[in-house]
């Protein structure tokens, strides 16, 4: 639901955005792509602003992911093929995170969009048409609806459809006019100026992605600790927008994640498509989206919450490891008590359940221990991660070996 209130247009034209702001972590070497003769060559830099140029005033297609990022066959953690099968069958949202999927994707400006994840047992759709979302699941029956407030009826404002945010400006942080890039050659330009070394971005020649021409670019991790091998990012050469994002691992020779377009068509998509009716038969809950003012009103807790369960950040760049204590809360309400009375209980019951789950998720991973302490250990090929018996765990795209030693460095 945030996604499509806060920034819907980079639903599915985020990886435009991880373009344009990977300046911050990447030293952009003076290559050009020029594989195909009919394109002129274009270097990475020249490729950042033409992303950051796109306008698009709408978009439809069908765009393929396949995630094979090696999670074991545990249910209720996504590696598994699940009552619908883990390559392609099921239609949950949930159930992205392995295998192979279909999704239909429209786009008409801020403040229409719609994803449809398309299984052989039926679908799942997200809607937004003006202030209306909608949640639909075909298969379950069930629809979620939610009339956005009115401070949220024209869209995100923050760059045109299909443009990437500025590069000069903060996730979630809204900068002053004097703080925004006033050119795309600008926004460039500061993304140049507060390189990194930790990444080698490199373009690759060309490519051909759903029918089109599109230049490659290449974003390598120079420490070879990280799982991470290379990620490859294919821009439509006159349209400027991701056509496909490949992540590579060092573990495997296949892309370990891919999203990409199989067809695209670049023409406004009909109002219809974004007109949702509930069929016969579908059970509808209605969802009261909180106003600015009563948002506004609790961000002081949630920061402050949000400060207490910080992860401590070990390393950085592609090797960063993330160190954290699980949340206590989990299934420590007990019914019937705390100022919310019923519903304490409610989310007490569910906090309990929810603790069993992943005990019982943990309890079939491998075992493992050192001078950090014991846990159980989650091994992919993109990332590793460790949670310990105490209660605290540690996660990054690196070797197992390297969570043990930021957990030891702080226990």
């Amino acid at each position: 639901m945030s996604v499509f209130s806060t920034r819907p247009a980079t639903r599915w034209l985020a990886p435009g955005a991880a373009v344009v702001l990977v300046g911050g972590v990447a030293l952009v070497a003076n290559h050009s792509a020029s594989a195909d003769p009919s394109l002129p060559p274009r270097s990475a830099a020249q490729l950042l602003v033409d992303v950051q140029q796109a306008r698009l005033a709408g978009l439809s297609g069908t765009v393929v992911q396949t995630s094979n990022l090696g999670l074991p066959s545990i249910a209720g953690l996504g590696g598994g093929g699940g009552a619908e099968g883990g390559s392609g069958g099921s239609s949950a949202l949930s159930s992205t995170i392995a295998g192979t999927h279909t999704w239909r994707v429209w786009l008409a400006g801020q403040d229409r969009q719609r994803l449809a994840l398309v299984g052989s047992l039926g679908e799942s759709d997200l809607i937004r048409d003006g202030r209306n979302v909608w949640m639909w699941s075909s298969k379950d029956k069930t629809a979620t609806h939610t009339v956005l407030p009115a401070e949220s009826a024209t869209g995100d404002h923050s760059g045109a459809a299909g443009g990437a945010p500025g590069a000069g400006a903060t996730p979630g942080a809204t900068p002053s006019p004097t703080d925004l890039p006033k050119t795309p050659q600008e926004a460039a330009q500061r993304a140049l100026a507060a390189l990194d070394p930790t990444t080698s971005v490199t373009t690759s020649g060309t490519s051909s992605v759903a029918g089109r021409s599109a230049y490659d670019l290449v974003l390598k991790p120079r420490d070879a600790q990280s799982l991470v091998a290379q990620v490859r990012i294919s821009i439509d050469a006159t349209k400027h927008v991701p056509l496909r994002v490949q992540v590579y691992s060092t573990r495997t020779a296949n892309p370990a994640f891919e999203v990409g377009f199989t067809s695209v068509d670049f023409a406004t998509p009909a109002a219809s498509q974004f007109a949702f009716n509930p069929p016969p038969g579908t059970k509808v809950t209605e969802h009261t989206f909180p106003a600015k003012a009563d948002l506004q009103k609790g961000s002081a807790a949630a920061r402050a919450q949000a400060d207490a369960s910080r992860p401590t950040v070990v390393g950085k760049g592609w090797t960063t490891v993330l160190v954290g204590k699980l949340p206590t809360s989990t299934g420590s309400t007990s019914p019937g008590t705390g100022a919310s009375g019923d519903r304490a209980g409610v989310n007490g019951a569910t906090g309990a359940k929810g603790a069993a789950s992943l005990q019982g998720m943990l309890a079939l991973l491998p075992k493992v221990s050192g001078t950090w302490g014991s846990g159980h250990l989650l091994s992919g090929t993109l990332f590793s991660a460790v949670v310990t018996t105490d209660g605290r765990y540690a996660v990054g795209a690196v070797a197992p070996d390297r969570l043990y030693a930021a957990l030891a460095a702080q226990k």
